[in-house]
Parts: C-alpha cells; structure tokens; sequence
C-alpha cells in the first residue's frame, strides 16, 4: 500500500463518513417537513411524499451502476463526482419554489448521494489494512445509521427555526468541504480499466428497481392488491429474469452473478438485508407509539428516539474493532441474536408500559444491531477481489436501502391488517381513542420482526459452526499427513 495513502488513512475515512452521513441523512430529514411543505407549494400531502419516494427510488435505480463505474473508471472518481452531484442537488432543492422542480432536484440529489454510497465501502477497503478494515468500516456504518435515524429529529429542528429550504441548504457547506478535502486526501483513481460498461443490464436493472420500488411505495397508499401494484410487481419480476439471463451471457456483466456462489458473501449479504428488514419495522411503528399511544410530544419523541442511534455509534466501532481482532462470525451471531431478543421485549410494550423499561428495550436491539453490522460489513468486502470492491459495496448499499423499504412496507401492511382484524372495519391510518387496537397490531408487527431476526441469527450459527468444523477438519488432516 501506498506510504501517504496510509498515513491519510483517517483524514480519507472522515471524508468518505462526511459524504455517506450526508447522503444517508437526506433520505430521512424530510419527513417532519412535508406538511410545511405541501402548504408552501400548494399541493396535496400524498403528492408532497413524492419529495422523499423520488429520492429512495433514485438511489436503488443507479446504486449498482455506479459500484460497477467505480470498478471501471476509479472508485475515487465516483465517489467525487457523487460529491459535486449531491451537492448540486441540494442547492438546486433549496432554492426551488415548485414541486416539480423539487421533486426534478431531489432526484439529482440522490444520484449523487447513489455515486458516493457505491463506493464508500470500496475506497475504506482498499484504503485500509485487514487488521484495521473492521474498525473503519464499523466508522463508516455507524455514520449509515446516524444519518438515517438523526434525520427526523435535526429536520424538526430546523423547520421549527428556520424555512424548510435550510433542510437542503445546510449540505453546501459540508460538500464543498468534503470536496475540496477530498482533492487533497483521497487516493487517486489507479484501478481505471479497458472493461466495456453493460448497457443492456444497466437499462434492465432500472427498469427492476423503478417497477418494484415504485409498487411497493405507492401500494402503502392504493393497496397491495390494486391492479397496478401487481402490474408493476409482474414487470419488475419479468425484466429481473431476463436480467439474470442477460448477466450470464454477457462477457462483462454489470453484476457478475459468480459473486454470489460465495457462501459467505451471499449470507452476509441476506442477513444484512434481515437485520435493516427488522429495525425499520420498529422504526415505523415507535413514533406512532410514543406520541399517539404515551401521549408524548414530537420533541421528546425524537429525544426516546435517538436512544438507538447514540447506542449504535459507540457499539460500531467498537465491534469493528472486536472484528479485526477475534474474525466476525461470532460477533454477527450474537449481535442478531440480541437484536431478536429487543424486538421481542418491545411485543411486551402496551398503554401502560414505563418509558425507562421501553428505553432498556431499546439499547438492546441498538447493542445487538451495533454488534451486527460493522463485522457484517467486513464480511461482505473480504469475501471479494480488489477489483470487485466497488459492485460489492454498491449490492451491500443496495441491500441495506431494500431493507428499509421492506420493513416500513411489512410493518405498515401487518399493522393496518391487524387493527382493521381487531376493530371489524378497514383502517389505513392511526384511530383516535382505540389504543388497544394499534397495541394489537404494534404487537404482532414486533413479533414477526423478532421472529425474522431469530432466523438471520440461526443462520449465523450455522454458519459459525460449518466453519469451526472445516478448520477442525482442516488440522485433523494436517496432523494425520
């Protein structure tokens, strides 16, 4: 490794975690604000939700892209162009006065905010050695989180003392720093290669992630069974298909399929996707129980809230750091496995429940996620070539954001089932005065998330025990030649 690439290993680690903060905090900041915002530019709450769906929807589509752009052109290069896009982007956001011109500079946004989470986990990887790859990486995971989970309660704030355009005006300064240190830290783009770019998989893959997201956003909406949603579903479906056949034909495919014959990879991949799956089932569901349920006002709200995220950013790094030292199979055991045993003490929760108990609830699932994630993370990038780095973090990324998509989806559907079961008429929305009803549903929605968890954690020791027996298996053969 380079000798000034690895003496500027931390300064170009706290540029990569500045941008993927930034990036990862856009996607949730909005939410407290969308009610201002459909009263400024007039327009109707459903159609203002478009300002956080195009975001989402824009990352997914070009997520892979870029992680195979980065393979082909330098990783550095994307990841600095992502720079510049997002925060074109979010100048362009702050300075619109009409929707559709937000929702247009949103999208540019999250295609910037797509070129630098494709490639931040590929730049740490290279950029550090095995034995400190863990700790970075749990670094940078923790700053995936906080981005995420900060970003309602920071939004409240802002929007409560400044216009909703200053939600997209704070990322200037923070992107021409990161830019501008950026120019000066980051390694240069040495991996450029003659590789011809998959046009024909790069169009399908889009056509994949427009279909399937756009179905299961505004299925939330008009129903998972209206004839658009599984018209929608039906195309994502077939185009996935020829996807997969197109891939294998290919001589230089967008995402090389043989990555996935990697027990290990495809297994830290889906218990990845297990774990986002399980956390923002909770994520949805708390803020309509701490306000609507405990009656608690939307700023201690967001102070409960940040219980998960405080937690999580001292536990990452240290489990990193643990991974680098003791490997990471046990560690992504256990954090799945406590993770599974918080999700279940938050079923116990009803009407009556003390807020100090619910937040020990918390700390539980936020420990058990902390310990989960970086090893996981470590796992994921070790399993593939330095030439790969760039596809595998952009399929982790990818991974990470179905996760999310799928857990409010299966939490908001489970939910709404089992109050509409519970009070003997349809509900698609919280009903005054009928807590028992959301307690029921709230319950159902925590169990089925624990339960998702418990086979992630299954997994996990499965996997943990196959590779104690092959390296015992290993030394019996060694000491018997």
């Amino acid at each position: 490794m380079n000798e000034k690439i690895y003496k500027n290993r931390m300064l170009i680690l706290i540029n990569v975690v500045l941008m993927t903060f930034m990036a990862c905090l856009d996607g949730s900041i909005v939410n407290v604000a969308l009610p201002i915002m459909a009263e400024k530019l007039g327009v109707t709450t459903e159609a203002i939700s478009w300002v956080v769906t195009s975001y989402l929807i824009a990352i997914v589509t070009t997520i892979l892209i870029f992680g195979k752009l980065g393979d082909i052109k330098g990783k550095t290069k994307i990841f600095k162009f992502g720079i510049v896009l997002f925060t074109l982007g979010s100048l362009m956001c702050g300075i619109s006065n009409s929707f559709s011109v937000l929702v247009i500079s949103r999208v540019v946004q999250a295609i910037g905010a797509a070129g630098a989470m494709a490639t931040n986990q590929g730049i740490i990887t290279q950029v550090f050695p095995k034995n400190e790859r863990g700790r970075a990486l749990g670094i940078s995971g923790t700053f995936v989180a906080l981005g995420s989970l900060v970003g309602p309660p920071l939004g409240g704030f802002i929007v409560s003392v400044l216009s909703w355009k200053y939600i997209f005006l704070i990322n200037l300064p923070i992107g021409l720093f990161t830019l501008l240190m950026g120019a000066k830290v980051l390694p240069s783009s040495d991996d450029n290669t003659s590789e011809k770019f998959d046009i024909t998989g790069a169009f399908l893959i889009i056509i994949v992630m427009i279909t399937l997201f756009g179905s299961l956003i505004i299925g939330e909406d008009i129903g998972y069974v209206h004839p658009m949603i599984i018209t929608g579903l039906m195309i994502a479906a077939v185009a996935m298909v020829i996807f997969i056949m197109v891939e294998k034909r290919v001589p230089v495919p967008l995402l090389k399929l043989e990555i996935f014959k990697n027990r290990l990879f495809s297994l830290s991949i889906f218990c990845g996707f297990i774990s986002f799956v399980a956390i923002f089932c909770s994520n949805i569901i708390q803020p309509f129980y701490l306000q609507n349920v405990m009656r608690l006002s939307p700023a201690v709200t967001g102070l409960i809230m940040m219980t998960f995220p405080l937690i999580l950013s001292v536990v990452a790094p240290i489990s990193g750091h643990l991974s680098d030292k003791i490997g990471s199979e046990f560690l992504t055991f256990l954090g799945l496995l406590l993770t599974s045993v918080g999700l279940f003490l938050m079923s116990t929760l009803n009407e009556h429940s003390d807020l100090l108990t619910m937040i020990v609830f918390i700390a539980i699932m936020s420990l058990g996620n902390g310990l989960f994630q970086s090893p996981n993370n470590s796992l994921v990038m070790s399993t593939v070539p330095p030439n790969k780095l760039g596809i595998a973090g952009s399929v982790n990324a990818l991974v990470r954001n179905l996760g999310m998509v799928f857990g409010i989806t299966l939490a908001t559907t489970l939910l709404y089932n089992r109050m509409s079961h519970k009070l003997g008429y349809d509900v698609v929305d919280y009903v005054q005065g009928q807590e028992e009803a959301f307690i029921y549903g709230m319950r159902y929605v925590y169990i089925t998330a624990a339960v998702i968890c418990t086979v992630g954690a299954l997994l996990t020791a499965y996997r943990l025990y196959t590779r104690r027996m092959n390296k015992k298996s290993d030394v019996e053969n060694y000491n018997e030649h």
